[in-house]
């Protein structure tokens, strides 16, 4: 995969080929343990408890300094070291003032969960060298690889 342009990736191999490449996932729009019956905040849950180092992004709670006991960035832009993947929770209306965020992030790949589909923001990170998963739930595909 990583030998192909970014583009969009749709087919099971390639999501396989993917996910079997990350280690480091930060999750924009992650709820805290008081939502904890919220996707947004169990898919990270679980992708923690398989060992994978999540990095909390919320979006809301201003005060909110450690989510899992994890410290959390308001920006993805700003985790040291990057990020392998960005997964989000966040309705397709409301992704493009994320843009320069992720941009600036470079992660090999954003995924966008179950529900979310925006193909010209789509477009726009693949242009910008991204690979990108829509409308996917992660912890469903990454379940799948175990």
């Amino acid at each position: 995969m990583d030998q192909d342009a970014p583009r969009e990736l749709t087919r099971p191999d390639e999501i396989r080929t993917l996910l079997s490449s990350v280690r480091r996932i930060a999750v924009l729009g992650m709820k805290t343990e008081a939502q904890a019956d919220q996707p947004a905040f169990y898919v990270a849950r679980y992708l923690i408890d398989a060992g994978l180092d999540v990095i909390p992004v919320p979006v809301y709670y201003p005060d909110v300094t450690h989510i899992c006991g994890i410290p959390v960035h308001r920006k993805v832009s700003t985790i040291e070291p990057s990020v392998d993947l960005v997964d989000i929770f966040r309705r397709p209306s409301d992704l493009p003032p994320h843009m320069p965020d992720l941009i600036a992030a470079r992660p090999r790949a954003v995924w966008f969960q179950s529900g979310i589909r925006n193909d010209a923001v789509a477009r726009e990170l693949v242009d910008a060298g991204i690979f990108v998963v829509q409308d996917r739930c992660l912890m469903v595909e990454h379940r799948r690889i175990r």
